[in-house]
């Protein structure tokens, strides 16, 4: 038995979220109303609002590298750096999210979306 055989999770780890972005698996969607009706695939997808949870973050929105007065041009490239402004979202996070802003990909047979934070509406956190 190969030792190094890697999981779903892990695959899952090596994915990288690109600037401003979250991968969402969205929450198992409810079958039946309150009411009691049962509703056909694919009727609460189509809803403009869903929720999941937050999976991956990318590292927040690119900001430009700060020069100071005594910085000249032809040393730019030693000190540049790219720094961020780190998203509110959090792993593991309940994110409420406009759906027609999602993008759906399929990942080793799961489906998830790719969200701009600007589509998320609120988030729930579990606090430690």
């Amino acid at each position: 038995m190969p030792k190094n055989r890697e999981t779903p999770q892990s695959k899952l780890q090596k994915l990288i979220v690109v600037g401003d972005r979250l991968l969402i698996k969205p929450k198992s969607q409810k079958e039946q109303t309150k009411s009691g009706l049962f509703l056909p695939p694919g009727v609460q997808e189509k809803e403009k609002v869903q929720e999941g949870y937050v999976m991956k973050v990318g590292p927040g929105y690119p900001i430009p590298a700060d020069y100071g007065l005594d910085d000249e041009i032809w040393n730019a490239e030693e000190k540049e750096s790219v720094r961020y402004i780190p998203l509110q979202a959090h792993e593991g996070d309940l994110a409420i999210y406009l759906q027609r802003d999602a993008i759906e990909i399929n990942y080793l047979g799961e489906k998830y979306f790719i969200v701009s934070q600007s589509a998320v509406l609120l988030l729930e956190r579990e606090e430690d």
